[in-house]
């Protein structure tokens, strides 16, 4: 194994991945680089430093609330009349999309046949409601689908429908087992970059890696490298300390190492995120006066990226044999 290598066994395949921290950013003596002020040529500007084009990639991504029966657990609701008006589903919709700490939703099917979110105006033929099975949070447990059924009981009741449920030992247990599979395959991917001389700001980290397309978020210390035209989803994310991002400190906090990286399960493989990966990290080092590093500290050279790339069309293939590929509606609700 390389020292990028950190073995992930799932499943019976090994996922090597670079582990990050975020939570050990290092004191630095000396004054960290500040931002350029606007419209100043900023150090290692010119052709080396260039904006990099972004890799041809899809734009928005699909809706992430259709249900699924792999990923959910789904009960049709038996209606006395069809079609039923969208006004009267809406208004007997439960006040949270949540039952513990997993998503709930209620569908309604169309004269086309497609599944969708209740809209005004709309008459449909079928409903179903639904909970997620599983998710960062774990596998639904017993009192979340006791909850789930009374609130769509409920809802039921006052549409003047009925609904069968399946059994609460099976939906649980195929939680669990879909927690099992998640757990052995939710793999992030990353590097960190780290000053080789002075302290960076925040505002300097920022300049730069806005060159190379990567957005602000409303969170301190987090950048997004957007997919395409920047609608729907992203490829990568850079985080760095956000005491040093937050508004008081972001022109003078020290900032001695950013991350960037991306969760494997979330990002499909034709957006390419370990190219992405590979080229705006070594770009960013060269233009901070930087090291690629992992995280124990060891240097480490562009080659490095290709020890991981089969490894990575593994987790990929074991994804899809599941029917979870990464990056679809399905994996991104399962892995988010």
């Amino acid at each position: 194994m390389t020292p990028l290598q950190i073995g992930l066994t799932a499943g019976g395949i090994v996922v090597l991945v670079v582990v990050m921290r975020y939570n050990s950013w290092k004191e630095r003596r000396s004054a960290p680089r500040e931002a350029a002020p606007a419209g100043a040529p900023a150090e290692g500007d010119g052709e080396g430093s260039r904006v990099e084009p972004l890799l041809g990639v899809p734009g928005a991504a699909e809706p992430l609330s259709s249900l699924d029966g792999l990923i959910d657990s789904i009960v049709p609701l038996a209606l006395e009349r069809t079609p039923i008006a969208a006004e009267a589903l809406l208004g007997v919709l439960p006040p949270t999309r949540r039952v513990g700490t997993k998503p709930f939703a209620v569908e309604a099917r169309t004269a086309a046949g497609a599944w969708e979110f209740p809209r005004a105006g709309q008459r449909y033929d079928a409903v179903q409601a639904g909970v997620q099975l599983a998710g960062r949070m774990g596998a639904l447990n017993d009192i979340e689908f006791s909850e789930f059924v009374v609130k769509v009981e409920r809802m039921a009741d006052a549409l003047g429908a009925s609904a069968e449920f399946p059994e609460m030992a099976h939906e649980t247990a195929r939680a669990r087992e879909l927690d099992q599979f998640a757990r052995g395959y939710d793999a992030h991917l990353g590097l960190l970059v780290r000053a080789n001389a002075a302290a960076w700001s925040a505002g300097f980290v920022m300049q730069q890696a806005m060159k190379r397309g990567f957005q602000a978020t409303a969170v301190p210390g987090r950048m997004v490298l957007p997919a395409g035209s920047g609608v729907g989803h992203t490829i990568l994310e850079l985080r760095m300390d956000p005491g040093a991002a937050a508004p008081e400190n972001f022109a003078e906090a020290p900032l001695g190492e950013v991350a960037l990286g991306f969760d494997v399960p979330l990002i499909a493989p034709e957006d390419r995120p370990l190219e992405h990966l590979g080229q705006h990290t070594w770009a960013l080092a060269e233009a901070m006066n930087g090291t690629v590093t992992d995280e124990t500290g060891r240097a480490l050279g562009a080659d490095a990226m290709t020890g991981i790339a089969a490894d990575l069309q593994r987790l990929y293939a074991a994804l899809d044999e599941h029917g979870l590929p990464a990056g679809s509606p399905q994996a991104q609700r399962l892995f988010s």
